[in-house]
């Protein structure tokens, strides 16, 4: 199977061990492993040449370079292989033969009976900052937005086939403008005039907008539709109950189109997910927490810290590291802009490198407020994914064959948050005899007494 370059419309596919009836599930490029996604997605910008002869002035003018390094995580691999193999299941889910059918059905307004299976569909939620958006971007990069095709198994084939196309959802909750913005983002990927055309006609239906929208996603082939943002529907529409209807149209798109469809956002859309049943199922998927402050928080920090413009590299102790992560929640974003806003009030101060008060100084500035609890989710720490080669296999022996019982599905509970250092009072020695110290260590309290005669003799009479 060919490699396409990202972000290019690739023109003439070839097709390796093509199934007959599904020319676009062979022109699919191959799925990338760990480390060559890793590397492709990283993003590392040089220092200045002239960095010791600058000024501070000069100094200060270049920390903005630090926007443009991208450090990569376990977590965007697992992301990565979510979106690729929901773009894959839409294209196994229909052939060109069932896409023609379908788009007749639509075009006459029937009923269209198709046998294929329900496209994937799914959610990526996190808390802000975790860098859910700047993840997709690059993992969908890493393929080509368009795969032109001029012919197949010998016979001319002309068509475009769209992998992905990524819009936000609008914060009025319309149906139409989400409709709008899907066929903008298909302009653009294809240099069409879809949406000029709709515009132009100026008393169209909201429904006949979303009928075409269907026709185009089956017309060009396309394979995943990434809404951003879906927490806009939650905070900005909830009063006005224009939630469902947009909701509605996405559920009816991915089911008349087979198209795949993920919802992005923060963990604000987990209370619209699962107040409905049927959006359960469709929304499940990669909940993201901040970063521990372990072995992954510092390899991140240690990719950082060699981008310090000051005089002197201040080096990465660990009342630095501790302090840098207690203000920023292990939040990426977060750490870089504590770590930006810290170079350049040492320079203001003329001071030669960072230190602890200024980092303070830089943190009393930024003004950041971290959450004190987070809904349930993952670490970004706690992603491990690792070469499949490199997994033991199992046999047969080792494979349990008792079958768990169903746990029945719960709401996700209240996560605090993590510190370096420990919060409020440290806790005050007690001698073994202390009732609290007998007590925390679940001893009998009665039997405490009478071992140590503390229980005083009652006469009988009493």
């Amino acid at each position: 199977m060919r490699k396409y370059p990202p972000n290019e419309s690739c023109c003439g596919a070839v097709y390796d061990n093509a199934p007959a009836d599904n020319p676009f599930l062979a022109a699919l490029p191959e799925m990338l492993p760990r480390d060559e996604f890793l590397s492709t997605i990283r993003s590392t910008p040089g220092l200045p040449h002239d960095l010791p002869r600058m000024s501070p002035e000069e100094r200060r003018q270049s920390l903005p370079m630090l926007a443009s390094l991208f450090v990569p995580l376990d977590y965007m691999y697992a992301v990565y292989d979510q979106l690729y193999r929901a773009i894959r299941e839409t294209y196994t889910t229909r052939t060109a033969m069932e896409e023609i059918r379908q788009i007749n059905a639509l075009f006459c307004g029937k009923e269209n009976i198709s046998y294929a299976t329900q496209a994937a569909s799914g959610s990526v939620l996190g808390v802000p900052g975790i860098g859910k958006t700047s993840t997709i971007r690059r993992a969908l990069e890493t393929m080509p937005q368009v795969i032109e095709h001029t012919e197949y198994m010998g016979q001319p084939f002309y068509c475009k086939q769209v992998l992905y196309l990524r819009i936000e959802c609008p914060s009025d909750c319309s149906v139409k403008t989400l409709a709008l913005n899907l066929l903008s983002a298909l302009d653009r990927a294809i240099g069409s005039d879809y949406l000029h055309q709709l515009i132009s006609l100026r008393s169209i239906a909201a429904s006949a907008v979303a009928t075409q929208v269907k026709i185009l996603c089956m017309t060009h082939h396309v394979g995943l539709l990434l809404v951003d943002e879906i927490q806009n529907a939650v905070e900005t529409a909830q009063r006005n109950r224009q939630i469902k209807p947009l909701l509605k149209f996405l559920v009816e798109l991915t089911n008349d189109t087979a198209t795949a469809v993920y919802f992005v956002g923060t963990p604000a859309a987990e209370q619209l997910f699962t107040s409905q049943e049927h959006l359960k199922r469709r929304t499940r998927g990669i909940r993201l927490l901040p970063l521990k402050p372990d072995g992954t928080y510092r390899r991140f920090l240690e990719q950082l810290c060699p981008y310090q413009l000051t005089p002197q590299q201040a080096p990465l102790t660990e009342k630095l590291a501790n302090k840098l992560f207690d203000y920023s929640g292990g939040i990426p974003a977060y750490i870089v802009k504590i770590f930006q806003e810290t170079q350049a009030q040492a320079l203001l101060l003329g001071q030669a490198r960072m230190d602890e008060r200024v980092m303070q100084r830089a943190i009393d500035i930024l003004a950041i407020k971290v959450p004190k609890t987070y809904s349930g989710g993952t670490y970004l720490s706690d992603f491990d994914v690792g070469d499949a080669e490199n997994v033991p296999s199992q046999s047969s022996e080792e494979i349990p064959r008792e079958v768990p019982e169903e746990v029945p599905e719960e709401s996700p509970e209240s996560i605090p948050r993590l510190y370096t250092n420990q919060r409020g009072r440290r806790a005050a020695s007690r001698d073994a005899q202390d009732l609290v110290a007998v007590f925390a260590g679940g001893n009998d309290l009665l039997y405490f007494f009478k071992e140590n005669h503390l229980l005083e003799e009652w006469p009988a009479s009493c």
